[in-house]
């Protein structure tokens, strides 16, 4: 009769699984995972991550798991997706404001509203909203004040509108789905028809317009900041918004060309993507 081998450890075991990964500390290999799924631009299951990743099964399993129980990751209700979780946005976000090209963006909106003579932000989604990451406000007196950090809702603003239009078709809706399509002012859009119908037309036009859809008296248009390389999801938007006493929605838009040039300088010197 033949000895039973033992078991192995499990320790052992996860110790044989690393091997298997490229030498790198613990803290590295969570961070390059997260890179994975915020590269991918949509939640993953434990598979997709696997391939994404190159990584084995048992490896993964354990860093997700890790990214579950530090709340930098949450399941999707399905239970097998992994997405990024509220609590990676704030950080991403705080991270992104206090970056050391926050000179280079203030120097961009400064002179973008030297020249379009009105206030400008750049913004990301964050959720279910837009957060302001920078602005610059105009000289006028009549002003909105929307300092950085202020979320606003991504159905009714132009940077919104922008944002999602790019994102992949499956995580738009997953972002829309459920979401209260709250009446702002008279022309707030509410109805997915017409959601969809802008969205088809910011893809092909390349901008988004707040025809006082958000507040009323108030207007915008946006454009995204380019990703580097060239045809990724754009994160980030540039927007000039003024109120309709000083300027309408069409001379906003012969702004465009200021607008997609500060944009480009963003894109290039920050390398956001």
């Amino acid at each position: 009769m033949s000895k039973q081998r033992p078991a192995t450890p499990p320790e052992t075991r996860a110790q044989a699984t690393d091997a298997a990964v490229p030498a790198l500390s613990p803290g590295l290999r969570l961070f390059e995972l997260l890179e994975v799924l915020v590269g991918a631009g949509r939640a993953l299951t434990l598979a997709e991550a696997v391939a994404a990743s190159g990584w084995p099964k048992p490896t993964v399993h354990r860093l997700l798991a890790q990214l579950e129980a530090g709340e930098l990751l949450a399941r999707e209700p399905d239970g097998r997706r992994y997405a990024l979780a509220p609590r990676l946005l704030r950080l991403s976000e705080a991270a992104l404001a206090g970056s050391t090209q926050q000179g280079v963006r203030h120097a961009v909106l400064r002179q973008l509203v030297a020249e379009v003579g009105e206030s400008c932000n750049l913004t990301a989604l964050s959720g279910t909203e837009v957060v302001y990451l920078d602005r610059i406000e105009s000289a006028f007196p009549l002003q909105f004040n929307l300092k950085p950090g202020t979320r606003v809702p991504i159905h009714c603003s132009a940077s919104g509108k922008l944002l999602l239009a790019y994102l992949p078709a499956a995580q738009r809706q997953a972002l829309l789905e459920g979401l209260p399509l709250a009446r702002h002012t008279a022309t707030t859009l509410t109805q997915r028809e017409a959601l969809d119908a802008e969205f088809r037309r910011i893809r092909k036009e390349g901008f988004s317009v707040d025809n006082e859809e958000f507040v009323e008296g108030l207007v915008c248009v946006a454009v995204p900041v380019p990703t580097h390389p060239p045809g990724g999801i754009p994160r980030c938007a540039v927007a000039l918004q003024a109120p309709v006493a000083r300027m309408s929605l069409a001379q906003a838009m012969e702004r465009l060309p200021r607008l997609q040039a500060a944009a480009l300088a963003l894109g290039r010197s920050w390398k956001v993507g």
